[in-house]
C-alpha cells in the first residue's frame, strides 16, 4: 500500500478529474483541500467557502498570511480577482438553494445506501457537525473523497453506518485509494480500479457487497 500522503494524492488527484470547467465547489477540511492542485490545465473551478467567501486562491506562502482571510476550516487562503464576501447567512442560501454544483468531503463511514457520518465519534467532545448538513442536502452532487479504511485497518465504508449521520442517502460518489465506487438505487458499483489493486482486494476492505461494471476500468489520474 502506498503510504498516506501518498494516498491522499491519489484520491485528490482522482477527484480533480470529476470538476467541469465553470463549476461552483465546496470543498470540506482536511484531503479534499489537496484538489485545486490536480485540476486539469483548462479546468477552472470557483470555491465557496460557507463561512462566507466565493473566489478562494491558493493557500498563502510563508509570511503573506493574512489572518483576516481564512475558510470554513479556519486556515489562511488567498483570493483570485473577482472573490466576493458575504455573510454567513448569504452563503448557507447559496447552498440550500442548490447553487453549488458539486461539494467533496471526507467521511468517518458511507454505507450501502449513501448515507453519511462524518461529524462525530460518541465520546468525543463536538462543537457540531457544522455545515456538513446543509452542503449534503443542497448541493447538486456529493463526493466523499477519503482513505478506505481506518489506520486500524476497518472498513469505512460499512453496510450500515453506526455513527451519527449528516445526511441519509446523499453520497453520489466514493473516491478511495483502492477505487472509484458510484452509489445506486441498487447498491454499490465499483467503477475504477487503482493500477495493482484488483476487483478482490476492494471488496476484501468493503463491508457491503459491491457490484462489478461491466466496463470496469483503470482508476484515472
Amino acid at each position: 500500500m502506498p503510504p498516506e500522503m501518498e494516498k491522499r494524492e491519489i484520491i485528490a488527484r482522482r477527484v480533480a478529474r470529476e470538476l467541469r470547467d465553470g463549476f461552483y465547489v465546496n470543498l470540506g477540511i482536511g484531503l479534499p483541500t489537496l484538489i485545486p492542485n490536480y485540476l486539469p490545465p483548462g479546468i477552472e473551478v470557483v470555491l465557496q467557502s460557507e463561512n462566507g467567501m466565493l473566489g478562494i486562491g491558493p493557500y498563502p506562502y510563508a509570511g503573506e498570511e493574512d489572518p483576516d482571510l481564512i475558510n470554513a476550516g479556519k486556515e489562511t487562503i488567498t483570493e483570485i480577482p473577482g472573490s466576493s464576501y458575504f455573510s454567513s447567512a448569504d452563503s448557507f442560501g447559496m447552498i440550500r438553494s442548490g447553487r453549488v454544483n458539486v461539494t467533496v468531503l471526507g467521511a468517518l463511514q458511507v454505507d450501502a445506501k449513501g448515507n453519511l457520518a462524518n461529524w462525530a465519534i460518541p465520546g468525543k467532545m463536538l462543537k457540531g457537525m457544522g455545515g456538513a448538513m446543509d452542503l449534503v442536502a443542497g448541493a447538486k452532487r456529493v463526493i466523499i473523497a477519503m482513505e478506505h479504511t481506518t489506520k486500524e485497518g476497518e472498513p469505512k465504508i460499512v453496510k450500515a453506518c453506526s455513527l451519527p449521520l449528516t445526511g441519509v442517502c446523499v453520497v453520489d460518489l466514493i473516491v478511495t485509494e483502492l477505487g472509484v465506487i458510484e452509489v445506486t438505487p441498487q447498491g454499490l458499483v465499483l467503477r475504477e480500479v487503482a493500477p495493482g489493486v484488483t476487483p478482490e482486494a476492494v471488496q476484501k476492505a468493503t463491508e457491503p457487497k459491491l457490484r462489478i461494471a461491466p466496463d470496469l476500468k483503470p482508476m484515472s489520474s
